[in-house]
């Protein structure tokens, strides 16, 4: 194992979108085996490892409720959609012989362990990749909110949320081409521009327990690994 850099132990936060790689919807298996050989290289630095996923790949909460769906019954199906993506990753994963394990925040005993705080901080401490499956139980949360508490439950040094976007910008760089990105954003600012790049109670909840949140683009090749190692990537909220 090399020797341990940059951050001690983090909370990657996954969009549901970088299980679709090229994919409008579903999951590529191809994209996500890509994601758990850089979870192996990160984790070969010595970085204990959370994960929380996201399940826009394949349904998204807000959306069903949008179209009619019940509300509450649509954030149910994203929470499950949410333990799919967990357990396609377990197998990329172990597939490496990486040693994970799936904690459910809804019962699912079947194929995952129940989400206990002491058992997630255990698994980690005896280096296994940890992935948090089924948001936080209850409807009416993102998975944003759910990294951000999972973070800070698992006293994790930072949130790290991958997306295919590469930081926060003052307005949409794809309908503006003079939008200008953030290097860095205090909470407050974020909250008081209603900047979408994250979900608004996630960043509160950071701001109330200095939990930083990194939001870079997981698409760029080695991405992931300069976040681990604090090099200068994307937009850092704090």
């Amino acid at each position: 194992m090399e020797k341990k850099k940059g951050f001690s132990r983090i909370l990657l936060k996954l969009s549901g979108e970088v299980f679709g790689g090229q994919k409008s919807s579903g999951v590529d298996y191809h994209a996500v085996c890509q994601i758990a050989k850089d979870i192996l290289q990160i984790r070969k630095l010595g970085v204990e490892i959370a994960i929380v996923n996201g399940s826009g790949n394949l349904f998204r909460g807000r959306s069903g409720s949008a179209e009619g769906m019940d509300e509450t019954a649509a954030d149910y199906v994203g929470m499950l959609a949410t333990l799919m993506n967990s357990l396609v990753l377990q197998d990329a994963l172990e597939k490496l012989d990486v040693p994970t394990r799936v904690l459910s925040a809804i019962d699912a005993n079947k194929v995952a362990e129940p989400y206990i705080r002491r058992r997630a901080i255990r698994h980690m401490e005896k280096g296994r990749v940890v992935i948090c499956a089924g948001g936080l139980g209850n409807p009416c949360f993102t998975t944003d909110t759910a990294a951000v508490l999972r973070a800070i439950e698992l006293d994790c040094d930072i949130v790290m949320k991958a997306s295919n976007v590469d930081g926060v910008y003052d307005c949409d760089p794809k309908q503006n081409s003079q939008a200008e990105k953030f290097d860095t954003l205090p909470y407050n600012e974020v909250l008081q521009k209603h900047l979408k790049v994250i979900d608004a109670t996630a960043v509160s909840l950071a701001r109330e327990k200095g939990m930083p949140i990194l939001i870079f683009d997981y698409t760029k090749k080695d991405n992931l690994r300069k976040a681990v190692l604090e090099e200068k990537i994307g937009t850092l909220i704090s």
